[in-house]
């Protein structure tokens, strides 16, 4: 087997990126704190062509160097909106007919597994805060929360490391 040169690739352009279909699929970052994780939500988003990234709160905003240093130039191609809180984020989302989960551990909670998609509805996802998680509010506000199973000691997978996981089963199942 030979690695295949980035040019034999055939990757889009932005413009072409920006023109094409992309999966009914917002995602959300309530209050996330690392620009990191911020850079590499929008670069796992552009290689799964989302639909758009919702910065919420302190979640930091493109142009800023730390993104584009794990964003690697997604930040130009994904399309993002940025909102004071993710409740007012929720709030326009089901307004323009999208079901809402947040991604948090939570009594009666989808296992990420089980996710049904119906192929005629839009969706979002909330990924929350590195220490605090998705706000009880925004929880309150949800229509639904999903939780990555986890066998190990700990109770959290990295925010970016969680996002690149759930949008890509969003992905795998809409294919």
């Amino acid at each position: 087997m030979r690695k295949l040169r980035t040019i034999e690739m055939h990757r889009m352009t932005v413009e072409q990126f920006k023109e094409s279909r992309k999966m009914p699929l917002v995602v959300v970052l309530d209050d996330v704190r690392s620009m990191y994780n911020v850079g590499s939500v929008f670069r796992s988003s552009d290689a799964f062509r989302v639909e758009a990234v919702y910065l919420c709160g302190i979640t930091g905003r493109p142009p800023h160097a730390e993104i584009h240093k794990t964003a690697l130039g997604a930040e130009d191609s994904v399309d993002w909106k940025y909102f004071a809180t993710a409740q007012e984020a929720v709030e326009v989302l089901h307004h323009d007919g999208y079901f809402v989960y947040s991604i948090e551990q939570v009594e009666g909670s989808t296992k990420l597994q089980d996710l049904q998609l119906d192929g005629e509805r839009k969706y979002a996802v909330i990924f929350g805060n590195e220490v605090k998680g998705v706000h009880q509010n925004v929880v309150d506000m949800s229509d639904g929360c999903l939780e990555i199973p986890q066998f190990g000691t700990k109770h959290s997978l990295n925010v970016s490391v969680t996002a690149g996981i759930v949008v890509w089963e969003f992905a795998r199942k809409q294919l």
